[in-house]
C-alpha cells in the first residue's frame, strides 16, 4: 500500500471582531483631542477679553449708584450724552433685569460698557 499524504489545514483567516465595548473605548480615544481642545479653549477663553483704553471690560459693564432724584432717563443722558436715552434706557433695564423703569436711590445699576462714562 501507498501512503497518502493529506496537506494540512490553511490557518483560518480571522477578522477583527470588536465588542460593543471595544467600540465605545476606541470612539472615546477618537474623541479624546478634540475633548482636550476644547477644554483647554473653554479654561483659557477668560485670559483673552478685551477692554477699552479706559479698563472698562469690552462687553462688560461697570456699576453705578442711584442718587436720590435719579431716573433711569436721567442716568442714560450722563452716561451716554450723544446716544439715543431710549436705548440706552432698554439696554439698562435689560442688563440688570428690572420689571421696570423704576429704581431706587442707593440701588447699583449696571451700565453696559458701550454707555459707560469715560471718567468715574
Amino acid at each position: 500500500m501507498s501512503a497518502i499524504t493529506v496537506p494540512a489545514p490553511a490557518a483560518p483567516v480571522t477578522r477583527l471582531r470588536l465588542t460593543v465595548r471595544g467600540r465605545r473605548v476606541l470612539a472615546a480615544l477618537a474623541a479624546l483631542p478634540a475633548v482636550i481642545a476644547l477644554s483647554v479653549a473653554i479654561i483659557g477663553g477668560g485670559s483673552a477679553l478685551a477692554s477699552r483704553e479706559d479698563g472698562v471690560p469690552a462687553g462688560g459693564f461697570v456699576t453705578v449708584t442711584v442718587e436720590p432724584g435719579d431716573t433711569l432717563w436721567a442716568i442714560a443722558e450722563e452716561v451716554a450724552p450723544a446716544a439715543d436715552p431710549r436705548d440706552v434706557v432698554d439696554a439698562i433695564v435689560r442688563l440688570n433685569a428690572l420689571e421696570g423703569v423704576t429704581i431706587a436711590a442707593g440701588q447699583e445699576i449696571a451700565i453696559p460698557a458701550q454707555y459707560a462714562p469715560t471718567s468715574p
